[in-house]
């Protein structure tokens, strides 16, 4: 009986038994504030994203407290299990990082002023015609075609290379080392290139326009690289005058040699006044890598001459084989002014693969990703190039529309440029000069054979050159090491 007594106490429990009996059963009362509670929400971020409560724990040592006082206002023994209370308290919440600056984002102007730069030396061979074509009487190519073209191909690729070497000697030991190589190397390759032209037979007309084509590119290569291309465009002017003259009317051969004389001197005298200022500016070198060697520059220049003889073959394939004036010339004048929108969708590409990067969370997705931005921007690069090519087509006077066969075959040499640039843009460079290099020398071995009609061996070995290059590039987008 007694122990059924005990079941309806008589008087009450004291305070401490109750406390000792279920000390965090009682739930708080409404007007008592947990501390616990206003420490979560101040460190809300903090605990959200701590993938361990050590991390809050070194949060709560950092702002000074102490075991006494986290004992005393939040009645846990020390930093780590307050903590560890903390981290079970608020949900996980990693949030996304803030969306990086793109550093390849620029705006397209200059771009388009680069392709006036590229394009108008172009008029240059039609106001110096009566110099180049020497006496001729049959059809084809003229007498000097041959010294023009060797000489053209030299100083391209010689000018690729000490442009690669120009700019690495620009990031290394800035602006006047940079003038240093541009001093040496651009008068040394306008003598060879010139050496080159006058070896083959020519009229004379023939080879002092060569002699002023690789002075000029000399020149221009030194404003590019220094970041001139306002000056270039002034030199430009008189051609470009000529050029306009040329839409209604042949000039006096007298007045065309003039205007060519002025884009060529003036360039020449821009070069040498920026070069010149470099070595006012002769300092202490800039904060950046050691130059590579020289040889580092050797694929860049091979890929230039891979690339100026896939030109050349589609500017003079038609007249070579036909003995007729053929779709050459504007389809080269619709490449070289899709060379600004080229380089612009080169940056946009690089910016696009960070943004890649930044949103895959596995290989790969980077992969689907990286595919995904090199379809949008060879296509925006090819798309711009069809509208050039039709553009100049119809402005061709005498030139018949590009046929289906013709356009394919630009759109394949343009995403073989495109593509090869873009591995250059990443480091790899030996790749895509050797496959240019092939690719010229197998179609103008196909064109010596009579194997194919020109636009057709165009087509066929510039699509297979640029399949190539775009699997090695869609490779390459799709690693994350590209993107460090």
């Amino acid at each position: 009986m007694s122990g059924l007594l005990r079941l309806v106490p008589d008087e009450p429990e004291p305070a401490h038994a109750l406390a000792a009996a279920a000390p965090r059963a009682r739930a708080r009362p409404r007007w008592a504030a947990d501390p616990l509670d206003e420490l979560a929400e101040e460190l809300g971020g903090v605990c959200a994203a701590a993938v361990h409560p050590d991390e809050i724990a070194a949060v709560l040592e950092a702002d000074g407290l102490t075991g006494d006082q986290i004992a005393e206002r939040y009645g846990r023994h020390d930093a780590f299990e307050l903590a560890a209370e903390l981290y079970a308290r608020v949900p996980r919440s990693h949030p996304e990082p803030d969306p990086r600056p793109d550093p390849w984002r620029v705006a397209p102007g200059p771009f388009l002023l680069r392709s006036l730069i590229f394009t108008l030396p172009g008029l240059g061979y039609a106001l110096a015609s009566p110099l180049t074509d020497g006496n001729r009487e049959s059809p084809g190519l003229p007498a000097g075609t041959g010294a023009l073209v060797v000489s053209a191909l030299v100083a391209w690729a010689w000018n690729q290379a000490l442009a690669h070497r120009a700019y690495t000697r620009l990031a290394a030991g800035g602006r006047a080392a940079a003038g240093r190589s541009l001093a040496t190397g651009a008068p040394l390759g306008a003598l060879l290139a010139t050496g080159a032209a006058l070896a083959l037979p020519a009229p004379a007309g023939a080879h002092a326009f060569a002699a002023g084509q690789v002075l000029y590119l000399a020149a221009a290569t030194v404003l590019l690289v220094l970041g001139r291309e306002r000056l270039l465009l002034g030199a430009l002017l008189p051609t470009a005058t000529g050029g306009a003259v040329l839409l209604f009317t042949q000039p006096p051969p007298g007045v065309g040699v003039a205007l060519l004389l002025a884009s060529t001197g003036g360039a020449l005298f821009a070069a040498g006044h920026e070069i010149a200022r470099t070595r006012r500016e002769e300092g202490a070198p800039a904060a950046g890598p050691p130059a590579p060697s020289p040889l580092a520059s050797v694929p860049f220049g091979l890929f230039g001459l891979g690339c100026g003889a896939l030109t050349a073959l589609a500017a003079l394939g038609e007249s070579a084989v036909h003995r007729t004036g053929g779709a050459g010339g504007p389809a080269v004048l619709a490449l070289t002014l899709s060379m600004g929108a080229a380089e612009w969708l080169l940056h946009r590409c690089r910016g696009l693969a960070l943004a890649a990067l930044a949103a895959a969370t596995t290989t790969t997705g980077l992969l689907i990703r990286a595919v995904r931005v090199l379809t949008l921007c060879v296509t925006g690069y090819l798309a711009a190039l069809t509208v050039l090519a039709l553009a100049v087509g119809a402005l061709w006077p005498g030139a018949p529309p590009p046929d289906a066969v013709r356009l394919t075959a630009l759109l394949a040499l343009g995403a073989v440029l495109w593509s090869g640039l873009l591995l250059q843009a990443h480091g790899v460079a030996w790749l895509p000069a050797l496959l240019c290099l092939g690719a010229a020398g197998t179609q103008a071995a196909a064109l010596a054979l009579s194997l194919w009609a020109p636009a057709t061996g165009q087509l066929l070995i510039c699509t297979g050159a640029a399949a190539v290059l775009l699997a090695v590039a869609t490779a390459l987008l799709g690693r994350i090491t590209t993107h460090r």
